[in-house]
Order: C-alpha cells, then sequence, then structure tokens
C-alpha cells in the first residue's frame, strides 16, 4: 500500500508528525507492506533566506505577533516534540528558503533514500541550526545517507527537480491540500496534520484492510465443463 506524505522542512509539525507516524504504523504490523513517498509542499515560497534573523523575530514580523508570544508558541511546540523524543533547538533555527532541500529530497528519492532524506533534513533544520538554502550543507547531509558528493552539487548548482517540486505542489492544490503534514493513504484517506498516534494507527489499519481487500485473490463462481489441464488430462 502506498502512503504519500506532503510535508515542508521549515514546518515544526511536519517533523513530530513523522515521528507519530512512524509509531503508529510500526504498531500496525504493516510497515514491510507500506510504501511511503514524500511530497514537496513549501509554506512560504517567498521566504528570504537570512541566517541573521532570529526564528522568533521573523514568526513575530510575519504574523504580527509580540516577540515574546513567537517566543511561547516556539517554547509549546518545543515540548510537542520531546514528547515525540524530538529535540528542537529554536534558537539556533536557520531562517531559509525550503526550495534546494526539496529538489535534494527529489534527487534522494530516485536512489530510494527518500525517507532518509526527510529525516536528516529535519533534524539539521530543528536540531542542530544548519542553513537548508546551503549547498555545502546540503551535501555533507546527502553524503551521510549515501548520496554522492559530485551529483548533490551538479544538482543543486542547475535547475534539476525544479519541475518535481512544482508538480507536488500543484498536486496538492488539486487534492485540496492547504496545509501540512498531510498524510494520503491509497488515495482513499486523508490525515492532516501532526494527529495522535491512535488516529494515524486507525486509519492505516483501514485504509491497508481495504487496499488487501482490491489486490486479494477474486472470489469467482466456478461453473465446471470439459477441459484441459496442464497435467495433460482431458
Amino acid at each position: 500500500m502506498k502512503i504519500e506524505i506532503w510535508s515542508d522542512v521549515m514546518c515544526p509539525f511536519c517533523y513530530i508528525g513523522k515521528r507519530r507516524f512512524e509509531d503508529a504504523l510500526q504498531k500496525s504490523g504493516h510497515g514491510n507492506d507500506v510504501e511511503i513517498e514524500w511530497k514537496s509542499f513549501q509554506l512560504n515560497p517567498d521566504m528570504k533566506t537570512d541566517p541573521n534573523i532570529n526564528i522568533d523575530q521573523y514568526l513575530a514580523d510575519i504574523k504580527g505577533f509580540s516577540l515574546e508570544h513567537a517566543k511561547e508558541l516556539n517554547a509549546h511546540v518545543t515540548q510537542m516534540a520531546a514528547e515525540a523524543g524530538l529535540t528542537y533547538n529554536f534558537d539556533r533555527a536557520v531562517v531559509a528558503n525550503s526550495f534546494n532541500a526539496h529538489r535534494f529530497s527529489h534527487l534522494a528519492k530516485k536512489y530510494n533514500l527518500g525517507d532518509a532524506a526527510e529525516e536528516a533534513l529535519f533534524k539539521a533544520y530543528f536540531t542542530d541550526g544548519k542553513n537548508m538554502d546551503d549547498i555545502a550543507t546540503l551535501i555533507e547531509l546527502g553524503v551521510s545517507i549515501g548520496l554522492n558528493a559530485d551529483e548533490i552539487k551538479n544538482t543543486l548548482e542547475s535547475d534539476a527537480y525544479a519541475d518535481n517540486v512544482k508538480r507536488d505542489v500543484a498536486e496538492a492544490q488539486y487534492l485540496g491540500i492547504r496545509g501540512v503534514p498531510f498524510f494520503v493513504m491509497n488515495r482513499k484517506y486523508g490525515v492532516s496534520g501532526a494527529q495522535a498516534v491512535p488516529v494515524f494507527e486507525e486509519t492505516i489499519e483501514k485504509a491497508f484492510t481495504e487496499w488487501q481487500q482490491e489486490n486479494s485473490k477474486p472470489d469467482i463462481t466456478v461453473i465446471e465443463g470439459d477441459s484441459c489441464g496442464p497435467d495433460g488430462n482431458c
């Protein structure tokens, strides 16, 4: 069964949602029968990369919040992340456009390393305070998951996979996806947001059961008549 996940590396709920989904998938016991495909979604395609801007101040500016309120919101999300076993360091986060990170993910997908790429990107951004728009950083991450450094460099210095990112975004719009994370299971069920583990479990089980029924051996009523079998008996 296929599960597609629309996500943006800059989205704090996407990493939390990833962990909760993984927990649910493990508990379901269906992990070996599930194909996961990560899809691109840019929350702020016009964002200008600027390592000198504090992420709390950036949030306050774009949302019209006070700086104190922005800090409170990020502290709340940090606690949510900790409950999912993740470490968020918003004081180290770099304001960066995610387009190159998405192109990097598509390169990784070519080698069946899409999930590894997403994990590396999320950790680099939320925990390690890396610049997700920096080619050297993306090369380092890519090499760590088994990609070739020269291929990453050549990819990011060209416009490779730009159309792939745009197609994912357009597909999300077609499906009515307005926020991430968004999980589409067997193209029949959608889960929006970093839902609780039981919500993921229930939806995975429902989608998987239907997928099994669709792909099971047809139940055919046979009317017997004269025939020949492969053993030569007629």
